[in-house]
């Protein structure tokens, strides 16, 4: 029998529930955050098959049972990549479970990495994550190196004391950029801000995570709210991934800043320090710098910055930070920054 795919809409309360119930079925769970789901319904219009999107990636595939062997996750894929070509997305990734991994391999998925036997990270391209490790590797010189992985938003003083401890530790420090453009300073800005505030450490490479840290593709629970399981589990995947980084540069370290006001980042840290020294790679909780007895932090600098203006934070930020913010060019990110509403990270 021949059948069609259609897109389905978050307010089909019918199409949502049959979906819901054919995940259920398939020991699956659909993400909260999704800005694509199609489904596949039999001549009763009940959903047999479905597939969402997030950004670059495909995600939420599943087949009833009764129908499987019919080509219903192959036409399911294929529309999918499809809205992604025609969205521009020609780099795509998946998360699949482990016993699918052939099916995706054979339409020309390549796994990057898995956590246990639960979930596998695979992209569309061949070379796409050895080429990465390839560059990394260019890097990679004699003698210690330890990792710093920071999102920046902005560059503070906190993230500056991070940095120049981690680097004060080691011959080599690798600070990894988040580099997904989903924060209210931009990421050409963010690594500008990076670059300056660190300039007086000679020891430090600078990295862009790419698609590969703390990405959309491995980690959206950074971006978007999530339960806390779905966040340990995309935490799980970014570090399965950043192990492989970790091996490509010889990293035996990695530091990271006490968290005391998001969430999603103190979980992160809580797994990293029960799961990267099972990979050889130690983790190193530093404490956060204060000013004025008050931690720093860039969700604090963001709160300032929104309520009382640039003035507000020339104390929490370095003059390279205050100087880029007291300029004209920073105006749009102000704006933003002031009609974001909530400026917290959860």
């Amino acid at each position: 029998m021949a059948y069609s795919i259609m897109e389905v809409s978050p307010r089909d309360g019918r199409a949502m529930a049959g979906i819901d119930g054919l995940l259920a079925r398939e020991g699956l769970r659909r993400d909260r955050n999704l800005d694509y789901i199609c489904a596949v319904c039999d001549e009763d219009f009940r959903v047999i098959a479905t597939g969402s999107c997030f950004g670059n990636t495909l995600r939420c595939f599943a087949v009833d049972g009764g129908h499987q062997g019919e080509g219903l996750l192959n036409l399911v894929l294929t529309h999918l990549t499809e809205v992604q070509y025609a969205r521009g997305n020609f780099r795509l990734f998946l998360c699949t479970k482990p016993s699918t991994t052939k099916f995706f391999s054979d339409l020309g998925f390549y796994e990057i990495a898995r956590v246990d036997e639960t979930l596998v990270f695979m992209e569309n391209r061949q070379d796409g994550f050895p080429n990465y490790l390839r560059e990394l590797e260019k890097a990679r010189q004699e003698g210690s190196a330890a990792a710093v992985v920071m999102n920046a938003n902005p560059f503070t003083l906190g993230h500056q004391f991070l940095v120049e401890t981690a680097a004060a530790s080691c011959r080599t420090l690798h600070l990894f950029l988040v580099s997904e453009d989903a924060s209210l300073v931009p990421f050409a800005v963010r690594k500008r801000l990076v670059q300056e505030g660190t300039a007086h450490l000679p020891n430090v490479v600078l990295h862009d995570g790419g698609p590969y840290i703390i990405s959309a593709a491995t980690f959206p629970s950074y971006f978007l709210e999530d339960g806390d399981a779905v966040i340990q589990g995309h935490a799980r995947l970014d570090l399965a991934v950043f192990v492989k980084i970790a091996e490509a540069l010889g990293i035996s370290v990695r530091y990271v800043g006490e968290e005391p006001f998001s969430r999603v980042t103190s979980l992160y840290n809580q797994i990293m320090s029960a799961e990267l020294p099972k990979a050889g790679v130690h983790c190193v909780t530093v404490p956060r710098k204060e000013v004025g007895g008050n931690p720093v932090s860039a969700s604090a600098v963001r709160c300032l910055l929104q309520e009382r203006g640039v003035e507000a934070v020339r104390d929490l930020v370095p003059p390279s930070t205050y100087a880029y913010f007291a300029s004209p060019e920073a105006t749009p990110v102000l704006a933003r920054i002031r009609k974001a509403g909530d400026v917290t990270h959860y």
